[in-house]
């Protein structure tokens, strides 16, 4: 079994090494050159992303694939992930993260519109769509689409479900004693009520759900930074400064140079909003929308709402907790949860209750996410009579999660979903032509609609 395991390790280190980082960093570079600086649309991304359009063809609103998709990306990567990021890489790590977030929202914007403009309708109104589909249709590339399926399918229960459930079993048990099975089940129950009801249940839970999680992690962490607030200049150049060099700064903080800034930074960043995974835009493809510019510009406000705005206020908070903080020893600290808690536990009363309801909300909201996900991978290359099964096996995991050891079943899902990120951006890429075609033709008159007839699939 160590021997396995050792192997597994080893893959995973492969497989998310410096040529991936740089692979999926480079396609954020490369794609927001090739749109234009998209990015700098995200004022109309996020009016957008509230507005209605009930003109255009879809299962659910604009909002409910946004935050059905963002349910997925705020996760506990945006809160343990942030502190395995300074853990490992120094405060540095911060800006990496927040930077590939800002490239990342032209990659999301780029899978996003492919994945609608591609996407096809079954013979019961139901949307389907994303990089299996954009492979398929776009580039004829079907065996890359169901390797892309095939990988995500199986990710789910990884990334999406046990992880998560046992994030809320751990808290859940240390903070409020409730006994980890017990939490398995009460997930597993309302995971269930859910997720049959399909995409329309899933945006409906989601549509509430995220906006109060996201509302009230980053109302409680401006809290946190009121109280830190003469902490937060000299943070952000701790930050700032440590990105490119080692040192030392106050708490024990230690910057370990640029190259490992970078490789924690730039690693969490990409995990944390998936831009360039090909996930979201599987619930993209779900949106009413006119045209596929339309909702891509939606899409891509989940990587600047999760990375940009998200990750960046929990370093913040982090930072300088730590620096007011001395009994935080960092030289003592190499996990990113315990980093994570000793830091929220600085503040009184607040501190703790923020963790603990960030923790379990954006885990449950990412059980969601993901199984929409992968009931779409999977009826991709099973056909619908594969839900059901699907269905009843990611609640089982959820049950079993919290009282499995996770630690290999972690390293497996990491190495899926570098896996699922290799087809989509092969999509991204080789289309990059057609998004900025699309990009042309609707960006300055999104009200347009878009006349190409939708596919009907015998499925």
């Amino acid at each position: 079994m160590d021997v396995i395991t050792n192997l597994i390790n080893q893959i995973d280190a492969w497989v998310w090494g410096w040529w991936m980082i740089l692979l999926l960093l480079g396609t954020h570079i490369f794609m927001t050159i090739r749109t234009g600086v998209i990015q700098r649309k995200i004022g109309t991304a996020i009016k957008l992303s509230v507005t209605k359009d009930p003109d255009g063809e879809g299962e659910v609103s604009q909002f409910g694939a946004l935050t059905t998709a963002l349910a997925s990306t705020i996760g506990t990567g945006n809160i343990i992930g942030v502190g395995t990021a300074i853990a490992l890489g120094g405060p540095g790590a911060v800006l990496w993260c927040w930077l590939t977030g800002v490239f990342g929202i032209a990659t999301k914007y780029s899978e996003s519109l492919i994945a609608v403009k591609y996407r096809v309708k079954t013979k019961d109104g139901r949307m389907q769509g994303g990089a299996m589909y954009a492979l398929e249709r776009g580039l004829h590339m079907k065996w890359l689409g169901l390797i892309f399926a095939i990988f995500g399918g199986f990710a789910s229960f990884g990334i999406g479900c046990a992880t998560q459930v046992n994030a809320i079993a751990t808290v859940c048990q240390e903070n409020l004693h409730i006994p980890p099975a017990a939490v398995g089940i009460a997930v597993a129950v309302l995971t269930a009520l859910v997720i049959f009801g399909g995409i329309k249940a899933i945006a409906n839970v989601c549509e509430k759900l995220v906006p109060f999680m996201a509302a009230f992690y980053v109302i409680g962490c401006f809290i946190i930074l009121c109280i830190n607030y003469d902490f937060i200049i000299p943070a952000v150049v701790t930050i700032c400064k440590m990105a490119f060099t080692p040192g030392a700064a106050a708490g024990g903080l230690v910057g370990r140079g640029i190259m490992m800034a970078m490789q924690y930074g730039i690693a969490r960043g990409l995990f944390s909003n998936e831009s360039g995974m090909g996930s979201a835009p599987i619930a993209a493809a779900a949106a009413q929308t006119r045209n596929p510019v339309r909702q891509a510009l939606v899409s891509s406000t989940g990587t600047f709402w999760d990375t940009v705005v998200v990750c960046l206020m929990t370093g913040l908070v982090l930072v300088t907790s730590i620096m007011k903080n001395p009994a935080i020893d960092m030289g003592q600290i190499t996990n990113g949860g315990v980093l994570t808690t000793l830091a929220f536990q600085q503040i009184p009363v607040l501190g703790p209750v923020i963790l603990v309801v960030g923790i379990i909300s954006f885990a449950y909201s990412t059980v969601l996410g993901w199984a929409y996900y992968g009931e779409r991978c999977v009826e991709y290359f099973a056909g619908r009579k594969g839900l059901v099964p699907y269905r009843i096996l990611y609640i089982a995991v959820a049950v079993i999660a919290p009282v499995i050891s996770l630690n290999l079943v972690w390293t497996i899902a990491d190495i899926l979903n570098a896996l699922m990120a290799l087809p989509n951006l092969v999509a991204v890429l080789l289309l990059s032509n057609v998004i900025v075609a699309e990009t042309k033709k609707y960006i300055n008159n999104l009200d347009a609609k878009d006349d190409t007839e939708i596919e009907i699939i015998d499925r």
